[in-house]
């Protein structure tokens, strides 16, 4: 954890509610986490946690995320990308990606209207009751959206069949030192 004053007015994401706020230049926060990209804060002063994209990252004080490669035309390697993009998802309150964690079910990957791809993703949480889901597939999406060649994405929480620990992977247990 590490407690920074933004340099700048930067918009965030209300965790869990998914709203987006502006948290003001000279407010104190407190990172609490850094995975894939972006940054989980506490705002002390706007009452609660909010997650900062990648790209706003200098107002934290840190390099930005860099921008996604130039896409070839080749599906497999869109598909990589996706894949990889969707592994820089997370839940704030747990270390782990959402692939690594089992909470993406499927992933389709289909011709656009005009031209580009359109990207489907069926995804569950950890428990009917977690109210992170509006956040993160706000995040994944708009993760998705930023690969090039992407022209629209979905991401849909499902809650069948119910997730269990058994379908996080080997790397996923290990972060969580379950292995």
């Amino acid at each position: 954890m590490e407690r920074v004053e933004l340099v700048r007015d930067c918009d965030a994401v209300q965790v869990p509610f998914g709203h987006t706020v502006t948290l003001e230049k000279g407010s104190e926060v407190v990172i609490t986490q850094s995975l894939g990209g972006s940054y989980t804060v506490q705002a002390p002063a706007y009452g609660g946690l909010f997650r900062i994209a990648g790209q706003d990252a200098d107002a934290l004080g840190k390099d930005p995320a860099a921008a996604p490669a130039e896409a070839t035309a080749d599906a497999a390697d869109l598909e990589r990308q996706v894949w990889d993009t969707l592994k820089t998802c997370y839940d704030p309150e747990i270390p782990v990606n959402i692939v690594d964690l089992g909470l993406v079910y499927d992933m389709r990957i289909t011709p656009g209207a005009t031209g580009g791809s359109q990207v489907d993703v069926r995804m569950t949480l950890t428990a009917p009751g977690c109210g992170m889901g509006t956040s993160i597939g706000a995040d994944a999406r708009q993760k998705l959206l930023a690969l090039p060649g992407v022209e629209d994405a979905n991401v849909e929480i499902v809650w069948d069949p119910p997730w269990n620990p058994q379908m996080i992977s080997p790397e996923g247990r290990e972060r969580l030192g379950m292995a």
